[in-house]
């Protein structure tokens, strides 16, 4: 029996991309690490598909210490160069490098106030609500986004640019981009943060 659930127009009929977006995406998420973690695993689907990452996500927990940004801060050009051996995950070392750096940004501003805070100052600490009919008209950026991906690069992080910012607006949701005839849509609504 096909599933009849009516799903967002990007959402292919994999089951690992389906129970994504029904379960995680557009969700919004405020646990400082979870951010950090999504946030950089948004950083590796640059230039690729987000089922690529989805598929290697498991093999990143693995690689980077399921994200502990303690942990990561103190990998050194040794791990790098093992991280490249690593068919699990892209082996792109800017990309590597990258989690690595992101992961000294995200201590620097825990220092401060938390992670989540930080990320959510964009939308005013609530979930922006959209009315899309097709996931096209979303669009690739925003003031917010911007904002996010110039401020995250002023604290060290890359594989930030306001396109991967606003991907990740949506993914933790800080926006909410289901279109609103997919089964989810009424669902984030009532779970957003107004």
């Amino acid at each position: 029996m096909s599933d009849q659930l009516k799903r967002c127009g990007w959402v292919s009929s994999d089951p690992l991309y389906q129970a994504y977006h029904d379960n995680e995406w557009g969700v919004p998420e405020t646990d400082s690490q979870a951010l950090f973690a999504k946030l950089c695993l948004d950083g590796q689907q640059a230039g690729l598909s987000w089922i690529t990452i989805l598929k290697k996500q498991k093999n990143y927990e693995s690689a980077f210490f399921n994200f502990d940004p303690e942990k990561i801060a103190s990998m050194t050009s040794s791990d790098v160069e093992r991280l490249m051996q690593d068919k699990g995950i892209v082996r792109n070392r800017l990309k590597i490098e990258s989690i690595i750096r992101n992961a000294k940004g995200y201590i620097a501003i825990e220092e401060k106030h938390s992670f989540s805070d930080f990320i959510w100052q964009f939308t005013e600490g609530r979930t922006i609500i959209n009315t899309l009919e097709n996931f096209r008209d979303a669009p690739t950026s925003t003031g917010e986004s911007k904002a996010m991906s110039k401020l995250l690069k002023k604290q060290g992080f890359n594989f930030v640019g306001e396109t991967i910012c606003y991907a990740f607006m949506q993914a933790v949701g800080m926006v909410n981009d289901h279109e609103v005839s997919c089964h989810c849509y009424q669902r984030t609504c009532d779970l957003a943060i107004k």
